[in-house]
């Protein structure tokens, strides 16, 4: 499934942005947006996802959430915008700068991981080109794949 839906979340939805970034979708976020800087991310097509009313009245399209926990604020995306991610999606951004990431060369990453997560992970560790971070399924990933299928998302 192509997912062409991008969002851009206020700086009061930071954990639910981590969370859409783990599902794959393109969201982008800031602790702090300068004067105009969201009008220009919602021009250019992103959807922007909000809990002030003022903010949504701006932005014709815009989503009020109103849940408290990001579980809520998924559980209310899912049901309004009929949110289906294909599990192939899942872990494909970088959790920090939302950036694509990449599979590089074995011989990068050996020197750049510690040694039992590269014998252990060597072909699925992947790398963000913006902000240098490796990632790879361990406990942690685990854990979040349990999350999201409590949240409803199947694998």
């Amino acid at each position: 499934m192509v997912m062409e839906i991008r969002f851009v979340a206020d700086t009061m939805l930071g954990r639910l942005a981590k969370w859409l970034r783990v599902l794959g979708y393109d969201t982008h976020y800031q602790r702090h947006y300068g004067p105009g800087v969201m009008d220009e991310i919602v021009k250019a097509g992103a959807l922007l996802l909000s809990r002030h009313r003022k903010k949504i009245h701006l932005h014709t399209g815009a989503v009020l959430l109103h849940g408290n926990t990001v579980g809520e604020q998924i559980a209310e995306l899912k049901e309004r915008l009929d949110l289906v991610p294909g599990r192939s999606r899942w872990f494909t951004r970088c959790l920090i700068c939302n950036i694509q990431l990449i599979v590089i060369k074995i011989d990068e990453v050996r020197e750049n991981v510690p040694e039992y997560v590269f014998h252990q992970n060597v072909s699925r560790i992947k790398y963000c080109p913006s902000c240098g971070r490796y990632y790879w399924p361990g406990s942690h990933r685990a854990n979040m794949e349990r999350q999201l299928e409590k949240w409803g998302f199947v694998s």
